[in-house]
């Protein structure tokens, strides 16, 4: 970390009203749904139990499979028809992944996944477990498994309810928020009880005064549960920036050490449809935009829908070459084509000219360390890297990077810096195994 701290964030022009203001679109796969079988670190048939045979019909919620061990995470079908057998094909996270292949019917029947659960009469225990069976993981982007968060919340004093959405062009959560304030808050009084607390701060962003009040407006008689407005810089949406800027704190693994729970606005509306409901993650809204799709919008669209489809349901590119991003311009990765699908935890679609940008010497001017939000050198990591340097990558903390892409969009040099560490962490874990 930096002996000199600076500003450790950065206002980055947002390119939200591309997409925030239209109305969401909703759309079906025309033919076949790929469910991918990734769960966390589980992936694939060797992890997952395998709980319909081929053929047969299935309907939206059925129970798809579950992972044998580790984090129990369950699948449930987004879509009616027929099972028709595993694929392996490209997904997200840059590698080919196995995927259940849903071929549709186009009716869209649905079954009740699970029971729903009053949570005002279970105990904190029992809603935990609902929510690990009920399949809740993180729909930020990570994906993580929701009801671990809760296992355990000794010491933890409030939960966070990140609304925040600080990358640019990203208006899924926003429009999540603005369209179902309700089951927000509903799910915001969950995550209280889960993490036995008095205090949820749900966080947006000072720059939307318009979510800020459709929330306040629906909050109602419930106690402990307020908006607090955060500043609009970048990267706002990471749970430690986050904990730092409501609560003052530092921690150095988990933000339970500093006395909270960090959720997703997304995920607690999932919470929320899961209690009332008994309706499992089925369907995504994704933010499809950038200078180079031609009609930038939100969607809503069944798990596995194929990003092919969505992307000429939005008219298509406007460039010959792009760069297409799985997830926001920061932190997203940048896929070769649109083969892959919607996951859970899919959140946007970017669409970027890909156009040069021919770096020159790096400066010294030191504005990659001053808004690094780990506090890190991200220079003096390039530096080891080009000289294979292992130990003074690990001397410099590049594990701790957590890829946000600040040091790159502030280098005015124009130097690939984010690229560089994200070596460092490859290399550092490989040594590790």
């Amino acid at each position: 970390m930096s002996l000199f701290l600076g500003s450790m964030s950065h206002h980055i022009p947002g390119r939200k009203e591309l997409t925030d203001s239209k109305a969401v679109v909703r759309l079906l796969p025309k033919k076949e749904a790929y469910i991918p079988l990734v769960a966390g670190r589980a992936a694939g048939q060797n992890s997952f139990n395998i709980l319909v045979e081929e053929g047969e019909a299935v309907q939206v919620g059925t129970k798809l499979a579950e992972t044998k061990s580790g984090m129990y995470v369950p699948i449930y079908s987004s879509v009616s028809g027929t099972y028709k057998g595993i694929v392996k094909r490209m997904h997200s996270t840059l590698r080919p992944q196995e995927h259940m292949v849903i071929e549709c019917d186009g009716k869209q029947t649905s079954v009740q996944a699970f029971e729903p659960l009053d949570y005002k009469h279970a105990t904190r225990e029992e809603c935990v477990d609902f929510v690990k069976n009920a399949g809740i993981v993180g729909l930020g982007g990570a994906g993580f498994p929701t009801y671990v968060k809760y296992g355990k919340p000794d010491g933890v004093e409030c939960v966070l309810i990140n609304a925040v959405e600080c990358e640019p062009y990203i208006t899924a959560d926003y429009r999540n928020v603005m369209d179902d304030p309700t089951d927000l808050i509903i799910g915001a009084d969950i995550m209280k009880k889960m993490a036995d607390v008095q205090h949820v701060y749900i966080c947006i962003k000072e720059s939307h005064p318009d979510l800020i009040a459709k929330v306040k407006e629906n909050l109602g008689g419930y106690q402990g549960i307020e908006v607090r407005p955060v500043p609009d810089v970048y990267p706002m949406g990471w749970e430690r920036v986050l904990v730092r800027e409501v609560l003052h704190r530092e921690y150095n693994n988990l933000p339970a050490e500093a006395g909270a729970i960090v959720g997703n606005a997304s995920s607690a509306i999932a919470i929320a449809k899961a209690f009332t409901k008994g309706e499992p993650i089925h369907e995504k809204t994704v933010t499809v935009s950038g200078n180079a799709v031609k009609n930038p919008q939100n969607v809503v669209v069944p798990v596995g829908t194929p990003v092919s489809e969505i992307m000429e349901a939005c008219g298509g590119y406007t460039a010959e070459t792009v760069r297409l991003i799985a997830g926001g311009p920061m932190m997203g990765r940048t896929i070769v084509n649109d083969l892959f699908v919607v996951d859970r935890a899919t959140n946007a679609i970017t669409v970027l000219e890909d156009v040069a940008d021919d770096a020159i010497a790096c400066l010294r001017c030191g504005r990659c360390s001053d808004h690094c939000p780990s506090g890190l050198q991200p220079v003096r990591i390039k530096e080891a890297v080009q000289k294979n340097d292992l130990d003074e990558m690990i001397k410099r903390g590049a594990s701790s990077c957590i890829e946000c892409g600040m040091c790159t969009y502030i280098c005015p040099s124009h130097i690939d810096v984010t690229e560089h560490v994200r070596k460092a962490k490859r290399v550092i874990a490989m040594k590790k195994k």
